[in-house]
């Protein structure tokens, strides 16, 4: 018998990019396909509380992955929408959940949510330190206020929530959608297609000074499992790789493993976003044994082999994401 002997798991955002990841890491673990639930955004529109209810009945585990989510253009042009739908969602489910005494609920936030000037690497502890950076703010929060929930539930109810805070997630079956995608598939999208169409230049955003962390997504998989195993606590865990690099060197990186030859032409005139980001990786570490084993450059070659192999559908509108 394991933790997950038949368990009956929901798994919000369940189709998605990480969701789908998450779904494999439980087969894998033997979890039989027919314990996951997972409720799809075009039949059942989590917003609404009566449909929160009935996804979460009979079930044991809840993970809560689907959201609302973009890059830095995206934030821009629908900061209402990313507020309320996230956090309208979240906290409908935990209560659904609370309500319907499930087992554990396993909350997944965001990296937007720490202050824009968080010291590196980025502790827990520090979460609350300031007001995170604008461009992503109403996501941020929205997803923050999650916590702030997962806590009080522990703490007036005895509800096992936990709060996971995972970092920039890549890899095969990202999304590629330049309306809404993130900084790693927006520039292998930007880099391939360049090359496909012989252009002689690439516009970038920003400086290049900014710098971020990436997680393969099934290294992410792989430490939410982890956690929902074996963490019971109220304070939010870090989920990353440890490694910062500036967009510059990303960029330049990706232009080598694409074999792009022609140049980099930066608007300086589109935001950086958060300066920095890189994680205090050490609590997910010591409490679950998480790890994260892809190195970044092979995760890399695999995004981009996956990319070219499915370049006519990953381009396509993606809608509403699973993942920060």
């Amino acid at each position: 018998m394991t933790f997950w002997s038949d368990k009956k798991i929901l798994i919000t955002g369940g189709a998605g990019f990480f969701g789908s990841q998450v779904v494999r890491e439980l087969l894998q673990k033997g979890v039989q396909k027919d314990n996951i639930a997972i409720p799809r955004s075009r039949e059942i529109d989590l917003r609404v509380w009566k449909n929160c209810v009935d996804v979460i009945r009979d079930s044991d585990i809840v993970i809560h992955l689907a959201a609302r989510v973009g890059g830095i253009g995206y934030n821009q042009a629908y900061p209402a929408q990313l507020f309320y739908d996230n956090a309208i969602m979240g906290i409908q489910m935990i209560e659904a959940a609370r309500q319907e005494n499930v087992e554990k609920c396993v909350v997944v936030g965001t990296i937007c949510a720490y202050p824009k000037f968080t010291p590196v690497p980025f502790k827990e502890e520090n979460l609350w330190n300031g007001y995170p950076e604008e461009t992503n703010a109403p996501y941020g929060l929205a997803k923050k206020m999650l916590l702030v929930q997962s806590q009080a539930y522990r703490q007036q109810y005895g509800f096992n929530s936990i709060y996971l805070l995972p970092v920039n997630l890549y890899g095969p079956g990202d999304n590629f959608d330049p309306a809404s995608s993130h900084v790693i598939p927006a520039l292998i999208k930007k880099f391939i297609d360049a090359k496909r169409n012989k252009k002689t230049f690439v516009d970038v955003w920003g400086t290049g000074a900014a710098s971020r962390e990436f997680l393969y997504v099934d290294d992410a998989a792989h430490g939410l499992v982890l956690a929902a195993e074996r963490y019971n606590k109220s304070e939010p865990v870090n989920l990353g790789s440890g490694m910062e690099i500036s967009i510059r060197d990303l960029v330049s990186l990706i232009q080598e493993l694409t074999g792009y030859t022609g140049t980099i032409h930066w608007d300086t005139s589109k935001p950086d976003g958060q300066p920095k980001r890189c994680l205090d990786v050490s609590r997910a570490r010591d409490e679950f044994g998480f790890e994260a084993q892809m190195q970044f450059r092979e995760g890399l070659k695999r995004t981009i082999a996956w990319y070219e192999a499915h370049r006519e559908e990953a381009g396509k509108p993606h809608g509403v994401g699973d993942h920060c």
